[in-house]
């Protein structure tokens, strides 16, 4: 029978234990000897290596998938609306699309930019098409030429009926007509609502949602809850021949791998630290999730000594007060360890040349993609609990099989040892 790692690992660490032990109490003249500080510091690497096979690559048992195939009817189409929240919040809502999309045999229309974000700038609608090997999803641009004079959303039908239909209100109706699509009244297909939803299965979606309309529209489904055990498998719950249909442009891609042999290295800790906005966020979740910077700093420095890393890449809205704090205070064997950030643009730096050929430097959209791949190629990460942004990042390291056994949200299992009192 094969024996069990973690019973190997428990008496790896009583035999460094006792070995540490053993120096203390060497006779006086053998100590000198042996140059007691060498052995310890010998033995403290040790320790550091098997805390380090606890930091090893998730296996993501991928060829265990429960996925279903994406064949939508090339005439069919499921028009995406995602109006909550920002960008994170609509990359989910349109992976909920391509679910819902595969479940009604449709082709999924991607957003127009003048009514929701410019995506072809941080990921390729194509390569969604070439992970299915078919086309199942076209741009706004696209679905407009084959509708030539006659764009018209054939059914409304609401996945959300509060707290308005479809969770769109009459601004967005009237930025969707300006585009020249016609449409008739958005009609809830069951009452559902955002702030309480319904878990709902595959099969009670198709019955709802099917229909022989050309084009129907679904309204914002970001806070829908529909088999999340399978929609949150790596690779999702689609069947593809991709670690993932949407990631990060090849260019985004790239520019991250160039930032990361500059400024990183392989082995480096990445931190998503929210901070902008969090404080009264997290203060109304029980427990709270917003940390006093010398106990975050605590959390984040035992990361890093369990991952062996010597740098953390630094993805944060935080004022400079808080980060330089955070700095002086996460330090390791009596040493800090550095905290990177992008820095400004600068001609003589080469890592981002690409993105500035093509455009795309100094683009918001752009850059909070770009600080996603690198945290998503990190040796472990922290995220920020509650952050969309955070949940994205853990997708990306789940779907491409990056995701670490030390990878956790800051301060996972404590409260924040200070909480201040509500408005």
């Amino acid at each position: 029978m094969e024996r069990d790692s973690s019973a190997d690992d428990e008496e790896d660490r009583r035999n460094l234990i006792a070995q540490d032990e053993d120096v203390k109490h060497l006779p006086s003249p053998t100590r000198s000897a042996f140059r007691i500080d060498e052995l310890h510091s010998s033995i403290r690497r040790r320790f550091r290596l098997h805390f380090n096979k606890r930091c090893r690559e998730v296996d993501q048992k991928t060829n265990e998938r429960r996925t279903i195939e994406w064949k939508p009817k090339s005439n069919k189409y499921l028009f995406a609306i995602c109006v909550s929240g920002q960008m994170s919040n609509h990359l989910i809502c349109l992976e909920k699309h391509m679910f819902f999309a595969a479940l009604l045999n449709r082709v999924l229309v991607i957003p127009s930019s003048r009514v929701d974000y410019q995506y072809h700038r941080v990921f390729d609608i194509e390569h969604i098409n070439d992970c299915f090997g078919r086309k199942v999803v076209v741009s706004f641009e696209e679905f407009s030429e084959a509708k030539k004079t006659h764009m018209h959303i054939d059914r409304f039908i609401c996945y959300f009926s509060l707290p308005q239909p479809c969770y769109v209100d009459e601004e967005r109706i009237k930025r969707l007509k300006s585009l020249g699509i016609s449409m008739g009244k958005p009609e809830p297909a069951w009452f559902e609502d955002i702030k309480k939803p319904n878990k709902r299965t595959a099969q009670e979606v198709q019955s709802k949602f099917s229909s022989d309309d050309n084009v129907i529209a679904i309204g914002d489904i970001f806070f829908a809850d529909v088999e999340q055990d399978w929609v949150m498998q790596p690779g999702g719950p689609l069947a593809h021949k991709c670690k993932t249909p949407i990631e990060p442009s090849r260019l985004i891609m790239l520019t991250a791998q160039r930032f990361i042999q500059t400024f990183l290295g392989k082995n480096f800790v990445a931190l998503h630290f929210r901070r902008h906005g969090f404080l009264k966020f997290c203060n109304a979740k029980r427990p709270s999730c917003f940390f006093p910077i010398p106990q975050a700093a605590d959390c984040i420095t035992r990361v890093v000594e369990k991952s062996s890393a010597s740098v953390i890449y630094l993805s944060t809205d935080a004022a400079e007060s808080e980060t330089s704090l955070l700095q002086s205070l996460v330090v390791l064997n009596r040493k800090p360890v550095p905290l990177v950030k992008r820095p400004p643009r600068n001609s003589a730096e080469k890592w981002d040349a690409l993105l500035y050929r093509h455009g795309l430097e100094g683009d918001s959209l752009v850059e909070a993609m770009l600080d996603k791949t690198i945290c998503a190629m990190s040796s472990a990460f922290i995220g920020a609990p509650g952050s969309t942004f955070t949940e994205d990042i853990l997708r990306l390291r789940k779907d491409w099989g990056s995701a670490s056994t030390c990878d956790e949200y800051l301060c996972q299992g404590e409260v924040p040892n200070f909480i201040a009192g509500m408005e």
